[in-house]
């Protein structure tokens, strides 16, 4: 199947190609026919043997054309001056020259046919001024500088045709390629999407659901008012991440942008709900110090999704991770960017009798963290420091139109 500028073509639906020998036997027929058929023009002798021997000979000549187009096209003028001087008048021989220009032209480039339809041109017409019998403006010379032209600009014409259209192919083929390329792209953001997000929805949850399903085993003899209500966070806390799964679902099933389908157009998590991730997290047990400095409505679009993202990573990491049940966040926003800290202690023990068993981590919630503060063009740092563990992120706040 080929393809074009439009689009691939079935190959039912190309028109048919003339096979090359057809032509050649044309021009073959041709040429034979006009020098055996006797011509009786005044002031031309009529051509004998050896002449009709020699305007046949370019019937042999043309089908080499494709692989030798110049030195076909030197013996086709030569065989003309030979033609010529004996005096006689062979159409078949003014033929064979222009259909050998023309795939001269056809198979070289510009400058090369502007140059070989000169030489054309000045060599007949030398031969014609040279073989004149009765007067140097024959008219032959004339004819055959008009056919040598007008075929030189046929076959000119011809090659640039098919030089453009390979060219409208080659592009596109190329923006196929893109497309495609642009296509697996696309596929790949998206699949990483939905990891960090779906990553976003349960890992907090399980966290919880694993850290209280511990200190409901670990109390339910000695205190079982304990047991219950850490059971009663697991209850709670799977009916939340039960509830964002099938939220996350319905809008990956989503094929349009209705309005009317509340899963499509549900709002993105932003720091508007701060107080309730600060809220969940302490009723998971981690008590939460936070500070914030400057407007938070400044925060908007991208940047405020990301702001709460890496505030409930850096939560989540803490309540799995941090030792005290603690954690301490700072939010400041100025003109140009916001800076999220969450910093939480990494060693010591609790004063209750919740057991400090580790969560194991994958360290996929870091990485996709790190893609989506790198998506706002921000950076991002983790590591231990004085105070425990530190998650810092600085997000530049997108510039206002000064219109």
């Amino acid at each position: 199947m080929t393809t074009t500028a439009a689009g691939p073509v079935d190959p039912r639906h190309r028109r048919p190609r003339v096979p090359p020998w057809v032509g050649d036997l044309v021009a073959a027929v041709i040429i034979v026919a006009t020098a055996l058929t006797p011509f009786k023009v005044p002031e031309h002798e009529q051509a004998g043997p050896v002449t009709v021997a020699l305007a046949i000979v370019p019937a042999v000549l043309l089908p080499l054309r494709r692989r030798w187009p110049l030195p076909v096209l030197a013996g086709c003028i030569a065989i003309y001056g030979l033609v010529a001087a004996t005096g006689a008048l062979e159409p078949g021989v003014v033929l064979a020259v222009s259909i050998a220009m023309f795939g001269a032209a056809n198979r070289t480039d510009r400058r090369t046919t502007l140059t070989t339809a000169c030489a054309a041109v000045v060599a007949t017409t030398l031969l014609n001024l040279l073989t004149a019998i009765g007067s140097v403006f024959d008219p032959r010379a004339f004819q055959v500088i008009v056919l040598v032209a007008f075929a030189a600009a046929a076959g000119d014409a011809t090659r640039s045709r098919r030089e453009y259209l390979l060219a409208i192919i080659e592009r596109a083929e190329r923006a196929e390629q893109t497309r495609e390329s642009e296509a697996r792209r696309r596929v790949t953001e998206e699949r990483l999407r939905i990891a960090r997000d779906l990553h976003d929805v349960v890992a907090h949850q399980i966290s919880v659901i694993s850290l209280n399903a511990g200190v409901a085993s670990s109390a339910l003899q000695t205190r079982p008012d304990r047991a219950q209500q850490a059971l009663g966070v697991i209850r709670g806390a799977a009916r939340t991440v039960l509830t964002e799964i099938g939220d996350l679902l319905r809008v990956l099933r989503t094929e349009d942008d209705d309005p009317a389908n509340g899963a499509a157009t549900a709002p993105q998590p932003g720091l508007h709900r701060l107080d309730q991730l600060v809220a969940g997290f302490t009723g998971a047990g981690l008590n939460v110090s936070l500070r914030t400095e400057g407007d938070l409505s400044a925060v908007s679009g991208a940047v405020d999704v990301v702001a709460y993202r890496v505030l409930q990573e850096g939560l989540t990491n803490a309540h799995k991770h941090g030792a005290e049940h603690r954690a301490h966040v700072l939010i400041e926003v100025d003109a140009d960017r916001i800076h999220v800290v969450v910093t939480n202690p990494v060693s010591g023990r609790s004063s209750d009798d919740r057991p400090e068993v580790p969560v194991p981590g994958s360290g996929h919630g870091l990485v996709g963290l790190r893609e989506r503060v790198a998506s706002v063009r921000g950076v991002v740092e983790t590591g231990l420091s004085p105070g425990g563990y530190r998650l810092a992120a600085t997000l530049p706040l997108p510039k206002e139109d000064p219109r």
